[in-house]
């Protein structure tokens, strides 16, 4: 391949005006920005402004992934996903907030963390990010130190399968969440090369919210 590198670029056209937001929620904003084209004039842009989230490929020592099925509303169905939460946490950097959703969603800890994947959900449309770690080295919550889950999170099953199934399972339209797909493609990627494509924990995130211009 010859060129510039096959690698996204922050690169911010200008806003004629800023942040004109036309519904705020308790998560998330809808935003009108017009935006300088350049040569092509300007436009208009709504989406939605979001904190982010990360999402966790909790591996144990058999090479099972730790998986929660819960009630998405919007799409009226239970789904199976690799733990995960929202950015939403002032200051809390998303090793930290991975190391939270583990426990509370999981009942699990880690002594390993590594970076397998950052993606955009819905570039077109939202500013969310979301970074998927890898865990290992896993070890149980004691239960005296368990989080109480309510509302969507209050019946969730935590089931083990093993990466080979969850994959399959992605590829045979099973499985709907793209945290999970992401995460276990790339973890059955960066498991065939050996691990060595992993990013440490604390690698730079330059699409997380807080680190885009505004």
């Amino acid at each position: 391949m010859t060129g510039t590198p096959l690698s996204d670029v922050v690169a911010p056209r200008p806003a004629v005006r800023r942040d004109d937001v036309a519904y705020s929620g308790r998560i998330i904003d809808v935003v009108r920005d017009d935006v300088d084209l350049g040569d092509a004039g300007t436009a208009m842009r709504e989406y939605v402004d979001h904190p982010g989230a990360v999402a966790i490929v909790a591996l144990d020592d058999d090479g099972r992934v730790a998986l929660v099925n819960q009630y998405r509303h919007p799409v009226r169905s239970v789904l199976w996903e690799i733990p995960a939460g929202l950015l939403d946490v002032d200051g809390e950097d998303a090793q930290r907030a991975a190391a939270r959703e583990l426990a509370e969603e999981a009942d699990l800890r880690a002594g390993r963390w590594d970076v397998l994947a950052d993606f955009l959900t819905s570039p077109g449309i939202s500013n969310e990010a979301l970074r998927v770690f890898l865990a290992r080295d896993l070890s149980p919550v004691p239960e005296a130190e368990r989080h109480v889950r309510t509302e969507e999170e209050a019946g969730m099953e935590l089931r083990w399968a093993p990466l080979d199934d969850v994959v399959a399972r992605v590829l045979d339209g099973s499985l709907h969440n793209p945290s999970t797909i992401v995460g276990a493609l790339a973890a059955f990627a960066a498991r065939a090369g050996g691990w060595a494509a992993l990013r440490p924990a604390d690698a730079p995130w330059p699409y997380r919210r807080d680190a885009l211009p505004r």
